[in-house]
């Protein structure tokens, strides 16, 4: 039938029983198997048999899908094949869907039925059809195939294949289980063949997709199943052969992981808290299955507690005498420490002598921070410590740490976690009392992750620290017999809670002597170990060494004063490779510029008169103490030129607020008692004042400047100049007092390599000078002084002298 005779053909409304259908679409093509038991069913299928039809044909209802009560709007007229019994023995009827009817108004009929007006719906398809709606009958028919063939429905394959008309075709998809029965109504409704068999395809397409889908997942669902399976049977095996292997090697026991480790909990020496917890560990590991992870994490807790040294600990040398030799004999200076640890062995010695070992639950250990420059030897010292004390040793490095538990160990509720450092360090040492150093507490930092030093209070503290509590361990470890030593180079980056706890001993650096003494007995034969060279082949004169000291290294260590001897000794071997050098040699003072060049540091005192800096008025020579020991600082003032019209003080030197105030004060002492003082204070109120601190790059802060920044600029109004053999550190008051300051015994090791003759400090601070090396003093003439008017008085040159000293600076 072509397209036009469709078109022309009009089809005539009838009247029809309607048949309902709950949440059932039934559509054209279909034959339906439906129970006559129902009432409803019943009726219309009587009412249809009992109208006479034109030549004989067969009853014919509407069958009406009716969804949660209400009918669509489109049913399908369907003829009734045949009426009998189902398989179940219950009567029903096999009807067959025709084509689609579009329900209009009730009317009457014969029969309990409801009756209606309907009107057949014209599905004309063209023909012939165009190659969109072939290729979309390809691709159902395709798609329809592969389902089919999941399914198994083999003997529905061909018959899917045979059908042509696109219309039929679509309305086939009407057998598909997975469609719901609202797209069902919708392909229903739907009387363009095209567009029906689009959403047939759409459809199917996505069932397809759902469905490898799924069965992707079953798969690997089932892949991993089976893997556990097997990997469970392959266990169960292992352990049979493991127990029958030690049946026939005549092993007792059963062979079982957690009968082991309950056997090492009870045979190992454990204090009573810690076996209990073990114990309870042991238990966890017996009711845990071989594939939890848990087992792995109690097992590593259980190797971890028993290679601890609970019990374990060295005996003490007590002989005092011996410790002491092997101090003085490993370390040249540092009296303050080894007399500390001299007096710690005493005190061991008397309390282990009265039976006092143990008092409170607590041993007598001690926590020592050594503060010093770099190069002085607090590392090093930490080794001798151990050694004096017959005690293992253990160096735990700080510098950088951010995490807190990096101290005090990882929750076992982490993966990969771990003890802290203080528990590795103990176990490392193999007792529970060895030398622990700390090295560099100052460096460490703080984030997100916690506060390390806030973690090495309860470590650090005596009494605290013999239940200290690791996260990991979770059980209490006695760190009260441990020796901690701390290092750090600057003592304000120490926390003060955390500096409270532990007993300062201060390492200010070295004297000229003692570097002369530590690197003829200690870094000489070192480094000719090194160099490859015999200790008769070279040697070093005391000149030398005292001039590398001097001149050629400027430090409160020895760090550079190695580096200075292993470069000597380098060109000399390579000289003697060369054949330039004959073997044995003796180095003196006058063959250190031939071999290493020429000095890097010659002392103020050593220039010449016309080229120091202190030739001008103006520049006055203080001390400062750095992170790498005392220093000498230098301090300028200038006045602008009075056409400029600049006003005020300007400073210079990369400051902090404290110096920049300590200038201000400096500043207004001067212009306050400048009459008194015979200065001209007009310069200053008129003229701007400027002050620089040379080597700008350098971050310079701290009170201590502030005599020497007020003779600076009395020095520059009076146009007397500063000696060039002083050099004074002190605070100055608006009142012109001078106040105390720190670190006044690196600022005369540090003017004593300088070349300082005299230093003007604070009078408050002359007890300080206790701790002074005697041969430092005795090169130094020192000043104390409360008062500004002192410090101009000794440190400015006489009036007198003004003019001539002027001379060489103005040429």
């Amino acid at each position: 039938m072509t397209a036009e005779s469709n078109a022309s053909q009009a089809f005539t409304p009838i009247d029809l029983p309607v048949l309902p259908l709950d949440d059932e679409v039934v559509l054209p093509g279909m034959v339906v198997p439906l129970d006559l038991s129902d009432a409803e069913v019943r009726a219309a299928v009587e009412a249809a048999q009992a109208v006479a039809r034109p030549g004989g044909g067969k009853p014919e209802v509407l069958l009406v899908p009716r969804i949660d009560g209400s009918y669509t709007g489109t049913g399908v007229l369907g003829t009734v094949e045949q009426v009998g019994r189902l398989s179940d023995g219950d009567p029903g009827a096999l009807i067959r869907a025709r084509a689609r009817v579009r329900i209009g108004a009730g009317t009457s009929g014969p029969g309990n039925a409801l009756w209606v007006e309907g009107t057949r719906i014209d599905v004309s398809v063209p023909d012939p059809l165009p190659g969109s709606a072939a290729e979309l009958a390809k691709e159902y028919k395709a798609l329809a195939t592969s389902w089919l063939k999941k399914r198994g429905a083999w003997q529905v394959v061909d018959r899917v294949q045979q059908i042509e008309d696109i219309s039929a075709l679509a309305d086939n998809s009407g057998y598909s289980p997975f469609l719901t029965t609202a797209q069902k109504v919708r392909l229903l409704e739907t009387a363009d063949a095209v567009a029906r068999l689009k959403l047939a395809v759409q459809w199917l397409g996505e069932h397809l997709a759902e469905q490898d889908v799924a069965e992707s997942i079953a798969k690997d669902v089932q892949e991993g199943v089976d893997k556990q399976q097997r990997e469970f049977l392959l266990r169960r095996q292992l352990d049979a052969v493991r127990k029958e292997l030690s049946e026939l090697n005549g092993e007792s026991g059963s062979g079982d992981e957690s009968d082991d480790y309950r056997a090492r909990v009870e045979a190992a020496d454990l204090p009573g808290n810690v076996r209990e917890a073990a114990l309870k560990e042991v238990e966890k590991l017996e009711r845990a299955s071989d594939q939890s992870p848990e087992g792995s994490w109690i097992r590593t807790w259980l190797d971890t507690v028993l290679e601890l040294p609970w019990t374990e600990r060295t005996e003490d040398a007590y002989d005092i005498k011996g410790a002491q030799e092997i101090l003085d004999a490993e370390h040249a200076g540092l009296q303050d420490v080894k007399e500390r640890i001299t007096e710690y062995l005493a005190v061991r010695k008397r309390r282990s002598d009265r039976g006092l070992g143990v008092v409170g639950g607590r041993r007598g250990g001690a926590v020592l921070a050594l503060v010093g420059p770099p190069g002085v030897g607090k590392t090093s010292l930490g080794e001798s410590v151990a050694h004096a004390m017959g005690r293992k040793f253990v160096r735990v490095a700080l510098g950088g740490v951010r995490d807190e538990a990096e101290i005090r160990g990882h929750r076992r509720t982490y993966v990969g976690a771990l003890p802290g450092r203080i528990v590795r360090a103990v176990k490392e040492a193999g007792s529970m009392n060895p030398v622990v150093l700390l090295d560099e507490i100052d460096k460490v930092g703080s984030d997100f992750r916690g506060d390390p030093a806030a973690a090495l209070l309860e470590v650090l503290d005596p009494a605290q620290n013999h239940t200290f509590r690791d996260h990991y361990l979770e059980v209490e470890l006695d760190l009260s017999d441990v020796v901690f030593l701390a290092t750090a180079n600057v003592l304000e980056a120490i926390p003060e809670a955390l500096l409270d706890r532990m007993e300062l001993v201060r390492l200010d650096g070295y004297t000229e002597d003692e570097k002369v003494v530590i690197a003829r007995d200690h870094l000489l034969p070192r480094q000719l170990e090194r160099a490859g060279l015999e200790q008769d082949e070279v040697s070093l004169d005391e000149s030398a060494l005292r001039k590398l000291a001097g001149e050629y290294t400027r430090e409160a260590g020895v760090r550079n004063l190695e580096r200075a001897v292993a470069r000597l000794l380098r060109k000399v071997a390579a000289q003697h490779e060369l054949g330039d050098r004959e073997l044995p040699f003796m180095v003196t003072d006058e063959d250190l510029r031939d071999l290493i060049g020429r000095p890097h540091h010659v002392p103020e005192s050593a220039q010449d008169p016309a080229e120091r800096r202190t030739a001008v008025p103006g520049v006055a020579t203080g001390l400062a103490v750095t992170g790498a020991g005392g220093d000498v600082l230098f301090v300028e003032a200038s006045l602008a030129d009075p056409e400029t019209g600049a006003s005020g003080l300007t400073l210079t030197g990369q400051l902090g607020d404290v110096m920049k105030e300590s200038a201000q004060i400096a500043l207004s002492f001067l212009r306050s008692h400048g009459a008194e003082l015979e200065l001209p204070v007009a310069d200053l109120k008129d003229r701007g004042a400027h002050i620089h601190f040379p080597a700008g790059a350098v971050p310079k802060d701290g009170p201590s400047a502030g005599i020497t920044m007020t003779t600076a600029l009395a020095s520059l109004l009076s146009g007397r100049l500063v000696r060039t053999d002083v050099a004074m550190t002190g605070e100055v008051s608006l009142t012109g007092r001078v106040l105390p300051i720190g670190g006044l015994k690196q600022k005369l090791l540090a003017a004593h390599r300088a070349g300082i003759t005299t230093v003007v400090i604070p009078k408050r601070n002359e007890a300080d000078l206790d701790d002074v090396p005697a041969e430092v003093l005795d090169t130094l003439e020192v000043h104390p002084v409360t008062d500004v008017r002192q410090v101009l008085e000794i440190a400015l040159t006489p009036a007198t002298a003004r003019a001539e000293d002027r001379i060489p600076a103005a040429a």
